[in-house]
Parts: C-alpha cells; sequence; structure tokens
C-alpha cells in the first residue's frame, strides 16, 4: 500500500520535505501538533512539556518495558495558529544533531487540509543518519493515527 505522507529528499542537500494531505479542517490538524493531549495520542508518546507559543519549548518522552527509549526536545520560534510552527528538534543519544522544522498548515476547502514539513540538517551527513532510521513507515504510521484520532472530532 502506498504510503500517504510523502517524504522527499534530494541529493546533495540537506533537508527533507515531508507532505501528507488530510481529511481534516486546517484547525484540527493544527490542534494535533500544538496541544499535549493530542500529541500524545497519535505520536505514542509522553509530553513532558510543551509551550505552543512564540519562545516556547517542549520536550518529548518514550518509554518502552519500562524504560526510556526516546527523548527529544526542542525550542517552538514561532506560532501562528492554524498556520505555521517554526521550531527545533533534537534527539538525545543521537547522531543526527539539532534540525530547524518549518512546519506549514494549508487550507485546502473545509474539511481537507495539507501539512508541509521542511526539515533542515546541520550537514548531508546528519540528514543521512535520519533517512537510515525507519523514519518514513514510522511516520505514516503515525500520521495514519492522527487521521484517526482527529476524525473523532470533527
Amino acid at each position: 500500500m502506498e504510503q500517504k505522507t510523502k517524504i522527499n529528499a534530494e541529493a546533495g542537500k540537506q533537508e527533507l520535505v515531508i507532505t501528507r494531505t488530510f481529511d481534516l479542517p486546517v484547525e484540527l490538524l493544527f490542534k494535533a501538533y500544538s496541544e499535549a493531549e493530542l500529541i500524545e495520542q497519535w505520536m505514542g508518546t509522553k509530553v513532558i512539556k510543551l509551550e505552543s507559543k512564540n519562545h516556547g519549548s517542549y520536550q518529548f518522552e518514550t518509554s518502552y518495558q519500562g524504560k526510556v527509549a526516546f527523548k527529544a526536545n526542542g525550542t517552538i520560534h514561532t506560532v501562528v495558529p492554524n498556520q505555521k510552527i517554526i521550531r527545533t528538534f533534537e534527539m538525545e543519544n543521537a547522531p543526527i544533531g539539532v534540525q530547524l522544522e518549518f512546519l506549514t498548515f494549508e487550507k485546502l476547502n473545509e474539511d481537507t487540509s495539507k501539512l508541509k514539513i521542511q526539515i533542515i540538517y546541520q550537514s548531508e551527513g546528519h540528514r543521512a543518519e535520519q533517512l537510515k532510521l525507519p523514519f518514513a513507515s514510522g511516520l505514516n504510521m503515525a500520521h495514519d493515527r492522527l487521521q484517526e484520532i482527529i476524525n473523532k472530532l470533527k
């Protein structure tokens, strides 16, 4: 089955561009990325901290069999409701380094919206480390859960 979340990794660049169209109003899609309770549901991670505002920050943590398996944190630089979030993202104990993320939320019509995430890495090598992980399939599964969970809010 074709994945709905598309990841474009052009050769020779240090960025990824991720796009996905959701059968959701843009307001609900934005909430899925800016409200802790919703993020926990579709990402399957614990939100330790989330300040969805200009100059805010966040911390996520995922445990497996009682042990912390994943920790991430970042600074939220800009939030424009239903339009964009600009933030940094860093996975602890990973060779990927800090990345800069530009999330753009676009209303296509009353019931459909598009998410575009541009991620800029420190180098092509850092991006290559990201692409070695099961990143594409994991993100697609998470976005499928997002669609399913947020559908219940409609």
